[in-house]
């Protein structure tokens, strides 16, 4: 597939290593510029471009970049994407370290992924967020291995998802359906599957151990 990364972090980073591995076209952008990633695309095969043209022709969109950036994203970010494009959102809201408060997500009660969905104009799956960057290279495992890892994925568009979730299975995890992009507070920072290193009973468990209080550490 034609994939597109925008944020070239951790987890971008390392998408992008996983990814170009196995076979699909990678393109990869930063706010700083093509010019920031050559020794990231003279390791991986990954074409370094503009975060104009990361969307453009690909299949899957995946925009990993601190919440509060996601505003300066350009406007219609998405029209040159595939028919059809799924758009991945690795985003977590941290109000006191960087982002700074949101009222959308702190008064009107939006879900950091339903509010960046409003942003760019476009319905994202949310997944990777509460996942370790280096676990990406270092835990994969074949399907049915008992020690394999699981992933929430959140989302209201059903085929987007399924693309999703195919392709993380394809990078070497499980995935659990989370529910619709409102449901999606179930996987935000400083809930019992954020960080959790479980297969799919362990996820499901924490999933359905959520609260949706928003803890102090986390609120701006």
């Amino acid at each position: 597939m034609q994939i597109g990364i925008i944020g070239a972090g951790n987890i971008g980073g390392n998408l992008t290593r996983r990814l170009t591995a196995l076979g699909h076209d990678v393109s990869v952008a930063n706010s700083r510029g093509p010019h920031t990633l050559t020794a990231l695309a003279e390791e991986t095969g990954a074409t370094p471009v503009t975060v104009e043209e990361a969307p453009r022709g690909a299949e899957i969109v995946v925009i990993t970049i601190p919440l509060k950036a996601v505003p300066d994203l350009p406007s219609g970010l998405l029209d040159e994407a595939a028919d059809g494009v799924a758009v991945i959102d690795t985003g977590n809201y941290y109000p006191r370290e960087r982002d700074g408060r949101i009222a959308a997500i702190e008064d009107d009660g939006l879900t950091e992924s339903r509010w960046t969905e409003g942003r760019i104009g476009h319905p994202v799956v949310k997944a990777f967020n509460g996942t370790y960057a280096q676990d990406i290279l270092d835990r994969p495992l074949p399907p049915g291995d008992p020690d394999r890892m699981a992933l929430p994925v959140a989302g209201d568009d059903e085929p987007a998802k399924r693309k999703v979730r195919d392709l993380i299975d394809a990078l070497g995890f499980d995935t659990v359906d989370a529910g619709g992009i409102d449901d999606s507070w179930r996987q935000q920072p400083d809930t019992p599957v954020y960080g959790l290193r479980g297969g799919v009973e362990a996820v499901t468990k924490a999933l359905a151990e959520a609260s949706p209080e928003r803890t102090p550490g986390f609120s701006g």
